[in-house]
């Protein structure tokens, strides 16, 4: 393990004393305990007993929806086919009270300034009931990818994906959104527990680079938002510099206020005093969640309301280019559709609930609601439906098959026993099953899995591959 270095300790013990400096120790040195966040779309009865056949249990924690802390079993959690296919997420509890705070609705234009990898994107998902606007942006193209895996694997279809600097965002959106959560890079005092490495660079002096970014991108972030509309700002860390801080010079310049807000667990109020300095009063109604008192990370959050308008600098930027958002009666897909309709057996009013993004040969698909002016910023906007073939038949994308396959009463194949599962998720062909060839919906156990092609060889596995990399337990 790595030792906590002498300048984290050194730190901690001149700002908030020794009694706080021993308990950060001790959690420190205490093991990490893992939660997770039961997705909406599932039975959480029948969830909790397949977790079980695992050896896996789960701790309801009360003051927050479908969240459970794994009590034992923790070495499996991140293997079951429930996790794969999307059930639950791994995240811990402190995590979740971001998204939580912010409380977005299906009705509104919603941001996720510093998205990857995905938690509270999925989370803000589910609360709006994957209906209206999302947009969850990213900088690091690496940290992108592990963003549309797991928008993907949460089957979250109201998520339009960003790959830009997000304090250089609000020169492409003016007043824009509803809300805007505000989660960014920090230096991690929160969650040390987990992740030791951060002992071995933390320092005072790298602060003043990460506190120079957090101030633009919550300054962004202000641009961004209507007059009356909320930002939830939050780190994982614990100091002044890059929380009370940054909150007392945003105050001081721009047409925003605090606002209490009360969290679903243990928290105190905010400083109003940095060493002789006495801060902000109002930043009282922000909130420090200390580790060792909620069994989870360390997190600052707080919530802001933009008062007036903050007269733009620059000019506003539009794209070059515009994609267009189809409907499902537009002639340039409306054939692939009622193809899919007519061999799944799928009713063709259920693809009206979407959107439609033809890219070359490939189909993306979005909830109906979800809207923007500015369509060609957006690497990604939704999730993937299916590819046009050389046949000019479009081939359905697993996650695809995912969302719309309960409604199928056609061409769907239920897998009969573990082996053939097994087969199915390492991307194998079952070469006992046999039938009209084609693409097919796969189920196991009345779970839709995916798809997969059947062919005089058998039936060949379209899982996903990026999925087949994780180890995959059986039970």
């Amino acid at each position: 393990m790595i030792l906590l270095s002498n300048k984290i300790i050194e730190y901690i013990e001149k700002h908030f004393g020794e009694e706080y400096l021993e308990k950060y120790r001790e959690y420190y040195n205490s093991n990490y305990k893992p939660c997770i966040r039961i997705s909406s779309k599932v039975d959480i009865t029948l969830l909790l007993d397949n977790l079980r056949s695992y050896g896996i249990e789960l701790e309801k924690i009360d003051s927050l929806r479908n969240a459970y802390r794994v009590s034992k079993g923790e070495e499996f959690v991140g293997k079951t086919i429930y996790f794969i296919l999307g059930h639950y997420y791994i995240q811990s509890l402190s995590s979740m009270i971001p998204a939580l705070a912010l409380n977005p609705s299906e009705n509104e234009k919603v941001l996720d300034l510093c998205a990857a990898p995905g938690s509270k994107t999925t989370q803000l998902s589910e609360l709006m009931n994957n209906k209206g606007t999302l947009i969850a942006n990213d900088f690091s193209l690496d940290r992108l990818r592990v963003l549309m895996f797991n928008i993907d694997k949460m089957n979250s279809l109201n998520v339009g994906i960003l790959n830009k600097r997000g304090e250089l965002l609000s020169k492409y959106f003016e007043n824009y959104f509803d809300k805007i959560l505000v989660d960014v890079p920090c230096s991690a005092l929160g969650i040390v527990q987990k992740k030791g490495e951060v002992s071995n660079w933390w320092n005072t002096n790298k602060l003043t680079g990460i506190t120079d970014i957090q101030y633009k991108l919550l300054l962004s972030a202000i641009k961004m938002l209507k007059v009356g509309g909320e930002i939830v700002y939050s780190t994982c860390t614990i100091t002044f510099e890059e929380n009370e801080l940054i909150l007392n010079k945003i105050l001081k310049k721009f047409p925003v206020e605090l606002e209490e807000i009360n969290l679903p667990i243990k928290s105190h109020s905010a400083y109003t005093k940095y060493n002789n300095e006495e801060l902000n009063k109002s930043l009282s109604k922000a909130k420090r969640i200390l580790p060792w008192e909620v069994e989870s990370e360390g997190f600052f959050i707080c919530k802001l309301i933009k008062k007036d308008a903050i007269k733009s600098e620059t000019e506003r930027l539009l794209p070059e280019k515009n994609i267009p958002l189809l409907s499902s009666s537009s002639t340039k897909i409306n054939d692939y559709l009622m193809r899919v309709s007519d061999y799944y057996g799928i009713p063709k009013e259920i693809f009206e609930n979407y959107k439609y993004v033809l890219r070359s040969k490939d189909l993306y698909f979005i909830n109906e609601s979800w809207e923007t002016e500015n369509t060609g910023l957006f690497n990604r906007i939704g999730s993937k439906f299916g590819a046009i073939d050389k046949n000019n038949i479009i081939e359905l994308y697993s996650t695809c098959a995912q969302i719309i396959g309960s409604y199928a009463k056609e061409n769907v194949i239920e897998l009969k026993n573990k082996d053939e599962l097994e087969i199915y998720f390492k991307g194998g062909t079952i070469k006992e099953i046999t039938g009209n060839i084609g693409q097919k919906i796969i189920k196991y156990k009345n779970e839709i899995l995916g798809t997969a092609v059947l062919s005089k060889e058998g039936l060949k596995s379209q899982f996903p591959r990026a999925l087949r990399t994780q180890e995959i337990l059986i039970k």
